[in-house]
């Protein structure tokens, strides 16, 4: 009796049991409400209406919203919205994507949709379109607090496993496998010094040098500088050739590291592979110069003509009197090509003042040497039918005079002068080499 008894009540139990439906776990959601604007398109029932499907929704009963949003009809700014979140409380997600897909294609810059979106593909495992979602919130409300801290949530576990991921391809040497994943990391995280680094220690092993500058770039430019990032983005870039933009990162290098000999031993190997080289002071006070002397306009020449004209074959003269000159070197390579030229006893007399007329012939000599390589530069009129008022025909400088004013590089004044005696300021200097740089570009 009592055994009866006992399979009695576990049949009643299996029986009640077999009566109870299974109740899917709802998702806990994020509902906001709806914006302002569309608000106050609604009529006041729908209002009413719109409020309730919101508090049911609240209150986990999709099935109750849905009724309510049903009643409201398409035409309502609710409805679709409203009936993706029922549904995706339902559980009902292909249902739930097609409701807010078609809200979108009505409201394209509405949060409350990309929200909904983005929670129902991490509810069914699509986080990549998740965070697309989100990041789409954020770009219409970038100080979105909740959208916020869930992209970041998935920024990071998403960056995270790209690199783990990516690190067991390498170590596997499966470098394109390992190379996609580095580059998943990049999209979910585009300043990963990490992925960043990584892309770049694989494509310097393919000899893709190009693309291991495009990651060492990114690496570098963060707000806290990284020495040995800096270091390798240097040496790329002197493998690659790009001397200048090495040189560059080398010299921020050593404001780093000033008492570092192996990068100073670096500078000093570009510059002299670059020709550079540290002008002296004397040089910037140039354009202040009411007269400029010989010595400071064989620096103007070289500087400026630099790439264009300092390389000869033509031995150094002889000068005596250039020893303590700051321009020295400036001088040997503007004599050497023969645009400056030396008095008979061998001096070059640097302090001395240069004049308009002298300036001329020194001019006259850069063009024909200009000419001799390579580069095109047109009289505008003939030098025969210019008529200078205070030079003439018999003076020892007219013919470079008037062959520089047929270029226009220097002018004559109102009453036709040329006025051949008068110093030539810096700044006067520096325009007319200037004009001819812009001649021959």
């Amino acid at each position: 009796m009592k055994k009866a008894h006992i399979s009695f009540l576990l049949l009643l139990f299996l029986g009640i049991w077999s009566c109870v439906t299974y109740q899917p776990v709802k998702p806990s959601l994020h509902l906001e409400n709806l914006p302002q604007e569309v608000v106050t398109e609604l009529t006041l029932d729908e209002r009413i209406a719109t409020e309730e499907a919101w508090k049911n929704l609240r209150e986990d009963n999709g099935l109750r919203a849905q009724r309510i949003l049903s009643r409201l009809g398409v035409e309502s700014p609710a409805y679709y919205v409203g009936l993706g979140y029922a549904f995706l409380l339902l559980g009902d997600y292909q249902a739930s994507e097609e409701n807010f897909k078609t809200a979108l294609n009505y409201y394209p810059e509405m949060v409350l949709i990309h929200l909904g979106l983005a929670q129902l593909y991490q509810n069914t495992g699509r986080e990549n379109s998740a965070f697309a979602e989100y990041r789409e919130a954020l770009k219409r409300n970038p100080e979105h607090s909740w959208a916020k801290k869930e992209y970041q949530a998935l920024k990071t576990k998403k960056t995270e496993e790209a690199l783990s991921e990516g690190l067991d391809f390498l170590a596997q040497g499966n470098r394109e496998r390992s190379k996609e994943a580095f580059l998943r990391a990049l999209y979910y995280s585009p300043d990963s010094t990490k992925a960043h680094l990584a892309l770049a220690k694989i494509y310097r092993a393919e000899d893709q040098l190009q693309n291991a500058l495009v990651h060492l770039k990114a690496a570098s430019t963060g707000e806290t500088k990284n020495p040995e990032i800096l270091k390798d983005y240097a040496e790329t870039l002197l493998l690659t050739e790009q001397y200048t933009k090495s040189l560059e990162v080398y010299q921020e290098l050593l404001e780093m590291q000033p008492s570092n000999q192996d990068i100073q031993s670096r500078i000093e190997n570009l510059k002299n592979k670059l020709g550079i080289f540290e002008l002296p002071s004397q040089y910037h006070n140039i354009p202040s110069k009411e007269a400029i002397s010989r010595e400071e306009m064989a620096a103007l020449l070289a500087v400026k003509f630099k790439g264009i004209i300092e390389e000869t074959k033509a031995k150094p003269p002889i000068i005596i009197d250039i020893s303590t000159s700051w321009a020295s070197r400036f001088i040997l390579t503007m004599t050497s090509l023969g645009i400056l030229e030396l008095y008979p006893n061998h001096t070059f007399q640097p302090q001395k003042i240069i004049t308009r007329a002298e300036m001329a012939e020194i001019l006259l000599r850069l063009i024909n040497l200009l000419k001799k390589r390579g580069y095109t530069l047109i009289q505008q009129f003939p030098p025969e039918k210019i008529q200078i008022s205070d030079v003439s025909a018999d003076n020892y400088y007219h013919n470079p005079i008037t062959q520089i004013v047929s270029y226009q590089i220097m002018d004559l004044d109102v009453e036709r002068a040329f006025k051949p005696e008068q110093a030539v300021s810096g700044q006067e200097a520096i325009q007319i080499l200037d004009i001819i740089l812009n001649l021959i570009k």
